[in-house]
């Protein structure tokens, strides 16, 4: 089964030739048009071609293909995309830099503190503008963990699904 991983949706529409506005979440955010494929999950989810794209002062834009391969030219057949999440086979992401990490490779690990203490698992990273923050789940409990490498967060390993941080189960 492919694995794939969510790096943006369609968030308008761009002009009257059936352009669309992008919301991407990869950093920095030209990235989203670095990938010629993406699975588009609308009511009917589909692959869908990057014909043309490019940053605009507002934001991203792209041309893409409908479900038949052909290019997209109605502002109107745009317009029912929108909200569509972007996604890419995770195989083709390259690979993380020493010490960076996808935040999908990221949820489901295990995080403990650097005591041993059970401090839930990853359900989602967030970024709240200074860092990024692990989002844990440990019952009915929720906690919020910066994603800071060094102070808090200790090791990451991602064979044995395991973060380590240097954090109490109190705070």
């Amino acid at each position: 089964m492919t694995h794939r991983v969510t790096l943006g949706r369609i968030a308008g529409v761009f002009g009257v030739r059936g352009w669309v506005k992008l919301q991407s979440y990869t950093r920095p955010a030209e990235n989203l048009l670095n990938y010629s494929r993406w699975w588009l999950l609308t009511a009917q989810p589909y692959e869908a071609r990057l014909i043309e794209g490019k940053a605009q002062v507002a934001g991203l834009v792209a041309k893409i293909s409908d479900p038949s391969g052909a290019p997209i030219e109605d502002r109107d057949i745009a317009a029912m995309l929108l909200g569509a999440e972007i996604q890419v086979d995770r195989a083709s992401l390259p690979k993380a830099p020493p010490g960076s990490y996808y935040w999908d490779d990221l949820v489901g690990l295990e995080v403990v503190s650097s005591a041993g203490e059970a401090l839930g698992r990853v359900v989602s990273v967030m970024e709240n503008g200074a860092q990024d923050v692990l989002v844990l789940e440990q019952g009915e409990i929720e906690r919020l963990i910066p994603f800071v490498v060094g102070p808090i967060i200790q090791s990451v390993d991602l064979e044995q699904k395991r973060i380590v941080a240097e954090w109490a189960p109190d705070y």
